[in-house]
């Protein structure tokens, strides 16, 4: 079994992922910064066609009411971008946890073979 363990920063939300410019769907520079933290954290890590399991702790950057559903498109889409697995259809079994309030907020993110 092949574990990585990668520290992102807050991801955006899929609510401030795409931007719209009349019928034009675009990623906001949010998305951008974060897809480029997640291809330095993977660092040329790869898991292939492996089925996966993965663990999300997230961290908030503030006390606001938020759901945790919303960051995961943003996060597995990071991921596959940044070439550490190849779909995320590959997730088996999906875990998130709010974590402490942390200034600046990060998602901990663990994924494993299985």
């Amino acid at each position: 079994m092949a574990i990585v363990q990668l520290i992102l920063p807050w991801p955006p939300s899929i609510n401030t992922y795409w931007g719209f410019h009349g019928h034009r769907r675009f990623l906001t520079q949010k998305a951008l910064e974060f897809k480029k933290h997640a291809v330095l954290a993977v660092q040329g890590q790869k898991l292939g066609q492996s089925r996966l399991s993965v663990t999300i702790i997230a961290h908030a950057p503030d006390k606001r009411v938020r759901d945790l559903d919303n960051i995961l498109k943003p996060t597995l889409d990071a991921l596959v971008q940044a070439g550490l697995f190849d779909d995320d259809s590959q997730v088996d079994l999906l875990t998130i946890k709010r974590g402490e309030v942390l200034k600046g907020g990060m998602a901990i993110v663990t994924v494993a073979t299985i």
